[in-house]
């Protein structure tokens, strides 16, 4: 009977451990989300940056000089 309640007292902090591990694992999971959600933006950005500067120049350009447009 001491043996039996000993081996479930032995799991008793293992329950919890799995828990923190998890925890771990997600954070681990939302870090790797953000990471590829930046890599995302970057490659975004850098693909699209030029045109986005033309557009942002035409603008300027007619604000400067309205009869130019």
């Amino acid at each position: 009977m001491r043996k039996a309640i000993y081996m479930i007292a032995s799991y008793i902090p293992n329950i919890f451990s799995v828990e923190k591990r998890e925890r771990g694992a997600t954070m681990v999971e939302y870090a790797i989300m953000v990471a590829l959600i930046a890599i995302a933006a970057i490659v975004i950005i850098a693909a699209l940056g030029q045109e986005i500067n033309n557009a942002f120049q035409g603008v300027k350009d007619c604000i400067a000089d309205p009869t130019a447009c």
